[in-house]
């Protein structure tokens, strides 16, 4: 059994800008920890060939998939078909905490930007 705690995880800022925490990484998907403080956005980007589900934990954002604006909190999941630009703004007062996961894993070379 792998066990992973993000306390024991170090940081990292990916190519879109946001800091994340990779709790596991495997050949199929990864899973990650991203925090965004108030008033940061990730740059707008793509992922040619992964797909990804954002999954809200804390905070509140607005998360733009394709050019459809949505507002997101606590609970709320979106899912981010491969290909699809997107991007997650802070507008809220405290931090904006997601868990991400992607399939096939997250990786530098597959985050494209306009």
């Amino acid at each position: 059994m792998d066990v992973t705690s993000p306390a024991k995880v170090a940081f990292f800022v990916t190519k879109d800008g946001s800091t994340i925490r990779e709790l596991h990484h495997t050949a199929v998907q990864s899973l990650a920890e991203a925090t965004l403080e108030p008033d940061h956005a990730t740059q707008r980007h793509q992922h040619r060939v992964t797909e990804e589900i954002y999954f809200v934990l804390k905070g509140q954002g607005r998360m733009e998939v394709d050019g459809e604006i949505t507002h997101v909190r606590p609970g709320d999941a979106v899912l981010i078909p491969a290909g699809a630009w997107h991007q997650l703004e802070n507008n809220g007062t405290s931090e904006l905490r997601i868990l991400c996961c992607c399939a096939p894993p997250y990786s530098h070379d597959d985050t494209f930007f306009v």
